[in-house]
């Protein structure tokens, strides 16, 4: 077992190149061209082959992907309908930009069940959570999908 006062370390310490010593001028980085300087000419991006095609652009890009068709939807959570919007109104998507609810009109908006619900409104949106139509019409609202 190792002794503490003794001041053994665990570990190796680093060989600190370029700071006096044997390895001569060039610090193991071999004598000139780009991987030689320090600073702004080493920085290369990931897969840079000294200006040679990468090899991600040489192979053939190929197949299906669903994220290409993957539909993207604004949420919006009953609680917050609840705190916005008076008994009896029709909720548009022109009223939750105004309300800050979604950023755009041509958004795709998909009601969510989070929070309480208590008002007898219209709804208009393009998608509905079974959960959230339940509630709203257990409150006599409606909810028409666009």
């Amino acid at each position: 077992m190792l002794e503490l006062n003794n001041r053994v370390s665990l570990t190796q310490k680093r060989k600190r190149i370029g700071r006096g010593g044997s390895r001569g001028g060039t610090s193991g980085r071999g004598t000139k061209g780009q991987n030689s300087r320090s600073g702004a000419g080493r920085k290369l991006r990931a897969g840079f082959e000294g200006g040679q095609m990468p090899l991600h652009r040489r192979l053939p890009k190929r197949g299906f992907n669903n994220a290409n068709f993957k539909i993207e939807y604004d949420l919006v959570n009953l609680g917050d309908l609840e705190l916005r919007f008076e008994n009896g109104q029709q909720v548009t998507k022109e009223l939750l930009v105004q309300e800050g609810l979604i950023k755009s009109v041509k958004a795709r908006v998909k009601l969510l069940g989070n929070g309480d619900f208590s008002k007898k409104v219209t709804i208009l949106v393009d998608a509905c959570s079974a959960p959230a139509l339940e509630k709203v019409k257990s409150c006599g609202g409606e909810v028409i999908l666009s």
